[in-house]
């Protein structure tokens, strides 16, 4: 009997996913961030778009121009590059059919529309496992595909509402806020993307596939672990503390003479570098701060001694001085001081970009560095349904879109 490596030969370091296909019925962020993982590790990623427009995001502003070229959504490119699109009515019994067919070629498909509008076209997951027993078929929504709010509808504001991240994220006191990035539609993604690996490996070996329910609610709730085990200990829901930390201090943002800085002392040793670092090296003793227990529940009373000591520099001051005494400390950066840091530039994931009407860009590769895996591809996104025949006469051996019957 043949061994797994025998019947599944190790594909090239390279790309460690090469030789995987993958359909993508996705939309706006979380489907596409899940393929665009896949992508960007090798696999044949084709997204499947509604000829009147494709993917809402491809509307998205912002867009780059060229004096000869059309306007290109960047926000799309983002999360679209190394793919390849395939216009389909999924109203056309025709078009329908020709998904089908490709369906039995896939490895896996990715998909991120409202549960039950799939069922209904007849491309369900019992729908198309008769097509493809090894499909694996992941589903991603806001809420699941069952339960009592598996019909809502869902934004990445929305669940972060519900899920709970607005009412530990801002001020104290303040109203609630969402974070800044979009942690319900990426955190999705990232789940989304880890499980369809694991059960590609299971459907490699058994030769079934499965059906992956992944939610935006469950993804954040998995990850905000530290939050749910916070109340499971003490029955007390956690609450917003802006960025200071609940059982750590001096762990925040500090105002500087110039602008706001990050220091993070998470324990003893470091507490009392920056003691040091502040000339006051008698708070050590203080009963209020001398273990980090105390310091937690005496927080207030610890950025109110140390806050005036901090206006009196330069936050590029201070940074020097706690990273000579290795005090965990950051700059408060935007998105551009952050994409042309040093230290970001030695890791090489900003990486230009060309979009398909000749504008060139930016966009930041697969930022994770794995030994003998060329993580940096970045071919361009596609334009709407460019690859229909491509696709077909690769997958299915037809000519063309208008042969495949023939």
């Amino acid at each position: 009997m043949p061994t797994p490596s025998q019947t599944n030969p190790v594909r090239p370091l390279g790309t460690p996913l090469a030789g995987v296909r993958v359909l993508e019925l996705g939309q706006i962020a979380a489907g596409p961030f899940t393929a665009s993982l896949l992508a960007d590790l090798g696999a044949d990623v084709v997204k499947i778009e509604r000829p009147d427009g494709g993917d809402g995001m491809r509307q998205w502003p912002p867009f780059s121009t060229t004096d000869n070229g059309a306007a290109y959504s960047e926000n799309f490119a983002s999360v679209n590059r190394n793919k390849r699109s395939v216009a389909l009515n999924l109203k056309s019994p025709d078009d329908i059919a020709l998904l089908r067919s490709l369906v039995a070629e896939a490895d896996i498909l990715v998909e991120n529309y409202r549960p039950g509008v799939l069922p209904r076209l007849g491309l369900g997951y019992d729908d198309l496992r008769a097509v493809n027993p090894k499909l694996i078929y992941c589903s991603i929504s806001g809420y699941g595909q069952t339960g009592p709010y598996a019909s809502k509808g869902a934004f990445d504001v929305t669940v972060q509402a519900i899920a709970g991240i607005m009412s530990v994220t801002g001020e104290p006191g303040a109203p609630p806020v969402k974070c800044g990035v979009p942690m319900g539609d990426f955190c999705a993604g990232l789940y989304a993307g880890f499980s369809v690996l694991a059960m590609l490996r299971s459907a490699e070996q058994t030769g079934q596939g499965a059906h992956i329910d992944c939610s935006m609610l469950g993804s954040l709730l998995g990850v905000s672990a530290l939050q749910t085990s916070e109340y499971f200990g003490n029955r007390i829901p956690p609450q917003r503390l802006g960025s200071a930390h609940p059982r750590n201090a001096p762990y925040q943002a500090f105002e500087a003479a110039d602008t706001h800085f990050v220091i993070a002392a998470g324990n003893d040793k470091l507490w009392h570098e920056v003691c040091a670092a502040v000339e006051m090296q008698t708070l050590a003793e203080d009963a209020r701060f001398v273990t980090q227990a105390d310091r937690a529940k005496n927080q207030d009373a610890l950025v109110a001694i140390l806050a005036p000591v901090f206006k009196s520099r330069s936050a590029t001051d201070w940074l020097v001085e706690m990273d000579r005494r290795n005090v965990p400390c950051a700059p408060i950066n935007d998105f551009s001081e952050v994409l042309s840091d040093p230290h970001v530039q030695h890791m090489g994931i900003v990486k230009p970009l060309e979009l398909p009407n000749g504008a060139k860009t930016n966009g930041v590769s697969f930022p994770i560095a794995i030994t003998g895996v060329d993580t940096g591809q970045m071919r361009p996104p596609p334009v709407l349904g460019a690859h229909n025949d491509e696709i077909i006469a690769e997958w299915l051996g037809h000519h063309s879109i208008t042969d495949k019957d023939a």
